[in-house]
């Protein structure tokens, strides 16, 4: 018997349809077995587009870039599709990858398939009857960072993903990169958030020796936990922006992410993932573990911090801009520049405190 918090799929948004016709035709071309053909969307996500595609009676999940990206910049299907199909022998924590297709007559776009993982996604807007007790949130919290310091500890050689980023010049080039995106779609001034690019380009440690795998948007909503043991995860979702670099980078971005229970109500209403329930580490207890559990020494923190808030604040930015350019009409984006403001104020306090905790 299914879990009924196993993640599901619904109806999909307008706009967000894909040519039917074309993917049944490419599909029964593509595998032996036959049958009608079913599309629904995971409602959930703010990047790339994940469908559930039932082909008779089997079921894949599709994955093609937002309406209206620039695929070639951050939605590179190729790419992750890469990803996985290094990954799954390996790591084994992800779907397993099944086609790729560039043929852009299918779809408009690039796509690609994938295994369907069944199992329970934690998120900001779960139901209440959803919500893990304590305990089980405790065990939730440390599994999550077991498995984040098990992908920083990859060896890329091994997998045959030692040439799948540049880790020389990293920090200096995701700088320069996220701040070049957060001016190209700007829609309003922020001050803050300008601000805080500025103290990341002043501020930067030196370049470290220590390089890995790093998944870059590891979080409470792209993990698939087993429906009967909440405390294992099946499943790492979302490598759009995996490459190979300094590992405290994607610590800082998981932080960015991270609000502790006691922090104040207008940082929950980020409500970004559900970090501040009951049973939850915090971001001091989230380093500790990290730090203790990988053996990793992890100075600079707030450096780290502040650059895990900025990166948010700008991924919510091209959002954000997508919607006020008419390319997506999804009203979930309506109000995104709300958050790119409270975002901006997250920063300004962590420079100015040089803390993770209290920091208002």
């Amino acid at each position: 018997m299914l879990n009924p918090w196993n993640d599901k799929s619904t109806t999909i948004r307008k706009g967000e349809e894909l040519q039917m016709e074309n993917l049944q035709s490419y599909l029964q071309d593509f595998f032996t077995h036959k049958g009608d053909l079913k599309v629904t969307q995971f409602p959930s996500g703010f990047s790339n587009l994940t469908y559930l595609v039932q082909l008779g009676n089997r079921e894949y999940v599709l994955r093609r870039p937002p309406i209206g990206a620039n695929i070639k910049s951050g939605h590179d299907m190729k790419r992750e599709y890469g990803i996985l199909t290094a990954l799954k022998p390996n790591y084994g924590k992800v779907p397993t990858p099944i086609l790729y297709c560039q043929d852009e007559s299918i779809l408009g776009c690039p796509f690609y398939l994938m295994g369907r993982v069944e199992g329970v996604i934690l998120r900001a807007k779960m139901p209440v009857e959803m919500i893990p007790s304590k305990v089980l949130m405790q065990g939730i919290s440390n599994s999550f960072v077991d498995t984040f310091v098990d992908l920083h500890q990859l060896d890329v050689k091994e997998i045959g993903l030692d040439d799948f980023g540049k880790p020389q010049g990293y920090m200096q080039r995701q700088i320069e990169g996220w701040t070049r995106r957060y001016y190209k779609s700007k829609t309003d001034e922020i001050p803050r958030i300008e601000a805080a690019a500025k103290w990341l380009g002043e501020n930067m440690p030196k370049e470290p020796k220590d390089y890995s795998l790093i998944h870059n948007d590891f979080k409470y909503d792209n993990l698939v936990l087993d429906s009967q043991d909440w405390t294992k995860v099946n499943a790492v979702l979302d490598w759009e922006m995996a490459t190979i670099g300094n590992p405290l980078m994607d610590l800082g971005t998981t932080l960015g992410y991270w609000v502790n229970p006691n922090d104040p109500d207008f940082m929950k209403a980020l409500n970004l993932t559900p970090t501040h329930l009951p049973g939850n580490l915090t971001r001091e207890e989230v380093v500790h573990q990290y730090s203790l559990k990988s053996g990793k020494t992890v100075n600079h923190i707030i450096f780290y911090y502040v650059y895990g808030l900025f990166k948010i604040a700008v991924i919510i930015q091209q959002i954000y801009f997508r919607y006020k350019k008419g390319f997506t009409h999804d009203q979930r984006f309506a109000k995104l520049i709300d958050g790119v403001n409270l975002l901006g104020e997250i920063t300004h306090m962590a420079i100015a405190k040089k803390r993770l905790d209290r920091l208002f």
